[in-house]
């Protein structure tokens, strides 16, 4: 009852066992009997009402870990169609898509080509609420003198916003996707090509 592109999907996703049976099975299918469909409707309507009981289905969250497993094409038709209506969901989205601290995922060449493309008062607030792992990262990228600088400039800020942190970071998230859209950095820990040498 599929369309053949949705078809081939679903068939793509199984295993190649059953990729073989279940072609063979549609090949040689002519008729089905009324019975053995009212049964498949009952059973998969009973597993359906299993799934959904006490769960929440779809939201923010379903999106963005829908969005990180597509082509890179689709998710930016995707977010740029929701940033047009709202603003506020398509960064909530890309929030969750890749958080600040998944810069930790990106190699030495990667965070340098970030690090020059942000402000250092962004860094120094994003800095704020983060993993030692990033920040130790990020500081292994900069000359010493710089590191003095941005941690100079983290300590006079002393208390800020969350909501402050959370933009600053938000803005460097925005860099690091650019930059990877541009094809100059790799964002690891999302599915997609396996890279060559």
């Amino acid at each position: 009852h599929l369309e053949p592109t949705q078809a081939a999907e679903v068939l793509g996703k199984l295993p190649e066992h059953l990729k073989i049976d279940v072609s063979l099975r549609v090949a040689s299918l002519d008729q089905i009997s009324p019975s053995v469909l009212g049964e498949l409707e009952e059973v998969l309507q009973s597993q359906l009402q299993t799934y959904t009981r006490g769960r929440k289905i779809g939201g923010i969250r379903t999106v963005a870990e829908i969005l990180n497993q597509m082509d890179r094409s689709s998710e930016d038709l995707i977010l740029k169609n929701i940033e047009e209506k709202d603003q506020i969901l398509a960064d909530e989205i890309r929030k969750l898509m890749f958080t600040f601290d998944d810069l930790a995922t990106i190699d030495e060449r990667g965070i340098q080509m970030i690090l020059k493309e942000i402000t250092t008062d962004d860094l120094a607030l994003a800095l704020k609420a983060t993993t030692d792992e990033l920040k130790d990262k990020i500081f292994r990228n900069m000359s010493q003198r710089a590191v003095q600088i941005l941690k100079d400039e983290i300590e006079a800020k002393g208390a800020v916003r969350i909501t402050d942190v959370e933009k600053a970071q938000m803005n460097i998230v925005r860099v690091a996707k650019r930059l990877e859209e541009e094809g100059k950095i790799v964002i690891g820990g999302k599915g997609g090509e396996e890279l060559v040498g």
